[in-house]
């Protein structure tokens, strides 16, 4: 078990958030900037938030060049992830299947793929009867009420359990003599000149060289105690399992049209969930109607599925910024960086979004792959616009 200790009254770096954004950049700073002499401040537990209620499905078939390349990296990380944290996160490529229903989705699937193979990303067309082959659980057939006429498939998606990363990089983390804080809530900044010296919280004053923000849902918040707006918005955003099951679903199916994903879990779990409740809220629950709409759709492409028991459902809180993708960078405060706006593509993002951000605050400017995500993009107009370019935005 890792220390709990009090805090220190001065850190080279305070990681605000022990979720796994921030564990695999206080990871990635001490491995590759040997910047050891960081705290990383949970407002609750370690991981308990959106990293404790995630669905983690794992891809990197994203369709715009910046997306594909950030989302690839860490898939080439997770790849030998487990060696590296000498723990085993149970990383289970067994492909991602996003299905098509309507000439739409046919199109949009293809010109993904084409996409992806340009960037150096795996990714197949498969035909209807391919689908069924490749996943025999899916209802194929001609009269389905959401006829499947094809698929794209990333071969190297697939899944990992979400706890046993949080903690695998924890306990690399705490090696190297990096201060995971919990139950400490930061409630201001204080700052010289614009440059932040220092962070305020319930248990004291800690001094700090650079402070990093990694606080899913919560970030627009903390920049507001710095003095400056964020343009993210925060929702709800629910899963739900099933009882226990044997093995009978070995990928995971992803639809946009009917707006559901579908895997199952390592212990036999079905994982299942949609899109994000439309209000905002920090509310870790959300509206009964898109529980009750994913199962109708999920009913629908799996009938196998009808006499399944619902288990549990739970919410988390995402930040969603105006184009669906993720801010990385310095901000308007000098020593104040962000990481933010993931929506729901924080947990296959972990470790390569850990690896820029910890490039970005050891160097005092973005890794190349975090150039693109910049905050000043919302003032130039170089938008990356995920909004429905790649499939289920999971």
């Amino acid at each position: 078990m890792w220390r709990n200790p009090e805090p220190k009254p001065a850190y080279d770096v305070v990681i605000v958030g022990a979720g796994g954004h921030g564990l695999a950049t206080a990871y990635y700073l001490a491995k590759n900037h040997g910047i050891t002499n960081v705290a990383v401040l949970e407002k609750g537990w370690l991981a308990g938030g959106n990293m404790a209620r995630n669905t983690t499905i794992i891809r990197s078939n994203y369709l715009w060049d910046e997306s594909a390349a950030i989302y690839e990296h860490s898939l080439k990380l997770w790849e030998g992830l487990s060696d590296d944290l000498e723990y085993d996160l149970q990383f289970s490529q067994r492909g991602v299947l996003n299905l098509a229903h309507n000439l739409a989705d046919v199109r949009e699937g293809r010109r993904r793929v084409n996409a992806n193979r340009l960037n150096g990303v795996d990714a197949e067309w498969l035909e209807a009867d391919e689908v069924k082959k490749f996943c025999p659980v899916v209802n194929a057939s001609d009269s389905a009420r959401y006829p499947v006429l094809g698929a794209t498939l990333q071969r190297r998606g697939g899944i990992a359990k979400h706890d046993h990363v949080a903690w695998a990089l924890a306990r690399k983390a705490d090696a190297y003599g990096i201060d995971l804080i919990q139950n400490i809530e930061v409630t201001g900044f204080e700052m010289v000149k614009n440059r932040v010296t220092a962070v305020q919280t319930t248990r004291g004053r800690i001094s700090a060289g650079k402070v990093a923000l990694a606080a899913a849902g919560h970030t627009s918040v903390l920049a507001a105690k710095a003095g400056f707006p964020l343009p993210l918005q925060s929702h709800p955003l629910q899963a739900l399992v099933s009882e226990l099951l044997e093995p009978v679903l070995d990928c995971v199916v992803m639809s946009n049209a009917v707006h559901v994903y579908v895997s199952q879990a390592h212990k036999g779990e079905l994982v299942m969930g949609a899109g994000i409740d439309t209000y905002n809220s920090y509310g870790q629950r959300g509206a009964f109607h898109v529980i009750e709409a994913q199962m109708a759709a999920a009913l629908e492409l799996f009938p196998i599925f009808s006499r399944v028991r619902v288990l549990r459902t739970w919410g988390g809180v995402v930040d969603v910024s105006p184009d669906a993708s993720p801010i990385i960078g310095r901000t308007p405060v000098d020593g104040l960086f962000i990481n933010a706006g993931w929506g729901t593509g924080g947990f296959k993002a972990t470790p390569g979004s850990g690896w820029v951000y910890a490039h970005t605050i050891a160097h005092d400017e973005p890794h190349p792959l975090a150039v693109p995500f910049a905050l000043e993009r919302f003032t130039t107009g170089a938008l990356i616009d995920e909004h429905g370019a790649a499939a289920v935005a999971h």
